[in-house]
């Protein structure tokens, strides 16, 4: 085999790879109301970790950056508009189970509500909360670490 095929067989090797995923990228939103509460969305019944309070947000699709990701899902979540530069990073969490499926790794960012209109358009309810009452609902896992990193004390 020449040097030009082997580079050509490795080339469609890495290919193949680059769409083998190991590891499902999420974005959350941790949005303030400016007052000392945090919005949280209960998951609906019929899915995963349903009826558990969560960081809205969602999955990042294929060649979507994070922050991009975030602002559509807000939009298609809870109807709110937001610009990319809009959020800032505050923590990630992932799964360290090993599952048959990818792991999960959410990358939280922050807000702050600008006081328009929300809703949960995808289900589930929707609530504001200090973080004494967010430490008290039921929550996934990775939303769990997520909260102490958001309010951890410096």
């Amino acid at each position: 085999m020449s040097t030009a095929e082997r580079v050509k067989k490795g080339l469609r090797a890495a290919k193949v790879l680059e769409n083998i995923p190991t590891w499902t990228c999420v974005v959350a939103l941790a949005l303030s109301d400016g007052k000392g509460r945090w919005l949280m969305h209960r998951r609906p019944a019929h899915k995963h970790h349903g009826g558990l309070w969560e960081f809205p947000g969602g999955k990042v699709e294929s060649g979507e950056k994070p922050r991009d990701a975030l602002v559509r899902e807000i939009d298609e979540e809870l109807g709110l508009a937001l610009a990319p530069e809009q959020v800032s990073p505050v923590a990630f969490a992932e799964e360290t189970l090993a599952e048959a499926r990818p792991p999960i790794v959410i990358m939280l960012y922050r807000s702050v509500w600008d006081g328009s209109p929300l809703e949960a358009r995808e289900g589930g309810e929707i609530a504001w909360f200090a973080p004494r009452e967010i430490e008290s609902l039921a929550k996934p896992p990775l939303d769990i670490e997520l909260m102490r990193h958001l309010f951890a004390k410096p």
